[in-house]
This record gives C-alpha cells, sequence and structure tokens, in this order.
C-alpha cells in the first residue's frame, strides 16, 4: 500500500496545497494535524470535521529557536504520527538589477521557512519515525518545479526549491543505505508541484499589479492527480505533476543517473552513504 500512514502531520495547512491535501487524507480516514500560523483557519477546519478526525496546532515554522520543544510536545501529544507533509512557504521577487530594493531580512525570512525549516524539522522529528519501526514512516517534502528550472523575477524561491529538492535526494539515499540501522521503513516523498492557483501568488503585489496573480493550473485540478499518485499502485519518491513532467524530465532523468552511479559507486568503496 503506497500510503499507509494514519496520523499526518501537515504543515502549511491553512491554505494551498497544504489545506487540499489535508481535506483529501481527511476524508480517506487519516487523523491530521494541521500545522499553521492562522489559528482562526484551523480551528475552523476542525469545526468543519471534528477533533477527532483533526487537531489544529498553531505554530509558526520558521520558530528554528522553539521548533524543538514543540516537536517534543507534539510526538508526545500524537504518538501514533508516522509522517510529516513538510508544505510552508512563500515566494517573492528578488530583483539584483535593483539592488536597493532588496529586502535581506525577506530574503533570509524566504530562505529559513521554505528550506532551513523542513531541515529543522527533519532533525527534530526523525528519532521518533525512527522509533515507531517496524511500522512504515514517511517525509513528504514539497518543492517545486523551479526547483529545477528557476525562473529569474523570484530567484530566492528558486534556490531554496533548489536546495530542498537536494535535500530530498541525499536524505533518501542516507535513510536507505545498507549502512544505515533502523531507518529504512521511512520513505522520503518529493511532491513538485507546477504554477498551482494559491495564495502564493495573490499575496505579491508585483504579481497582482501585472495580473499574474491568478498564474497556473486550478489547485483542485493538481490536488486530483496527486492524490491519485500518492495512493495509487505505483510507489513513487518524486510525484511530478503531468503539466511540467515533460520539460523537467530530460534533465533531471540525466542527473538521476549520474546521481544514482554516484551514491553506487562510493558504497562499493564502503564509503557510508
Amino acid at each position: 500500500m503506497p500510503f499507509p500512514y494514519k496520523t499526518v502531520l501537515i504543515t502549511g495547512a491553512t491554505s494551498g496545497i497544504g489545506a487540499a491535501l489535508a481535506e483529501r487524507m481527511i476524508a480517506a480516514d487519516i487523523f491530521v494535524v494541521a500545522v499553521g500560523r492562522r489559528a482562526d483557519r484551523l480551528e475552523a477546519l476542525v469545526s468543519k470535521h471534528g477533533a477527532d478526525r483533526v487537531a489544529a496546532e498553531a505554530f509558526d515554522v520558521a520558530d528554528l529557536d522553539g521548533m524543538g520543544e514543540w516537536a517534543k510536545r507534539i510526538t508526545a501529544t500524537y504518538p501514533a504520527l508516522d509522517a510529516i507533509v513538510l508544505n510552508a512557504g512563500f515566494q517573492r521577487t528578488l530583483d539584483f538589477t535593483r539592488p536597493a530594493a532588496v529586502s535581506l531580512p525577506l530574503v533570509t525570512s524566504e530562505l529559513q521557512t521554505n528550506y532551513l525549516s523542513p531541515v529543522h524539522m527533519i532533525t527534530h522529528f526523525l528519532p521518533h519515525l525512527v522509533s515507531i519501526a517496524p511500522r512504515p514512516a514517511a517525509i513528504v517534502l514539497v518543492s517545486s518545479g523551479l526547483a529545477v528550472i528557476p525562473f529569474p523575477r523570484c530567484a530566492g524561491y528558486c534556490a531554496s526549491k533548489a536546495a530542498l529538492h537536494s535535500l530530498a535526494w541525499t536524505l533518501r539515499a542516507q535513510l536507505a543505505s545498507p549502512f544505515s540501522e533502523g531507518t529504512h521503513h521511512i520513505r522520503v516523498v518529493e511532491l513538485i508541484p507546477p504554477a498551482v492557483q494559491t495564495e502564493l501568488h495573490p499575496q505579491q503585489p508585483d504579481l497582482v499589479a501585472e495580473g499574474m496573480d491568478k498564474a497556473g493550473i486550478p489547485l483542485e485540478t493538481y490536488i486530483d492527480e496527486t492524490w491519485a499518485d500518492l495512493v495509487g499502485d505505483e510507489v513513487r519518491d518524486e510525484i511530478v505533476n503531468s503539466a511540467h513532467r515533460d520539460r523537467l524530465a530530460p534533465s533531471e532523468d540525466l542527473r538521476r543517473k549520474g546521481f544514482d552511479m554516484f551514491v553506487a559507486v562510493m558504497r562499493k568503496m564502503g564509503v557510508k552513504i
């Protein structure tokens, strides 16, 4: 069964892909721990479905200093937790042709939310996911097609998602390594969405001004295909939407072969990766 997980934590669950995934999982009788900054939206989700099907956990995943204690409380409160979906993120324009207009604090915040937060989340939740063996567990990372083919306007976002994409490959290799112990039951799944009609674009004034705030495929269309891939008979470590699969495949297939070959050679040499 490709998606056997029964208690799933989702970050960024108050809107967009995170909220839509939460709805699908709840409908599939998966208990969802919904995480986000907007407590009113989380409470609305609980009111809609009931506390026996979803829990609201208001937390800003950019709070790296507070994440350790928060993660301990979460795993103590929800000991059946067997998967985490790291979806929270945001996008802003980064224009180096106008350096005076670049907000370095905003760039730092974007990197922190989109990449550093998942790194910290994985580190804090891995001990719990390791402890539930032999039950299957999963780490699901939501990156972007812009991780593979960047778009100059949002250079910081593309770089953060490219880092997350790279992390997915290396994390998967580490946990599945024949040299590792107690981690082979943990899958690493990466969702690689195209542009999707969520709040990601309308929150950017420059895109609104250019009439690009509704760019992308409808959210429901994206979730229909993604959910079918997650629960389908074929086990997929990367779920790439059909809207951009043909564009990404040529370069990604070549890079994947190179990566797999490199890992195989290193392992044959006894390098513990």
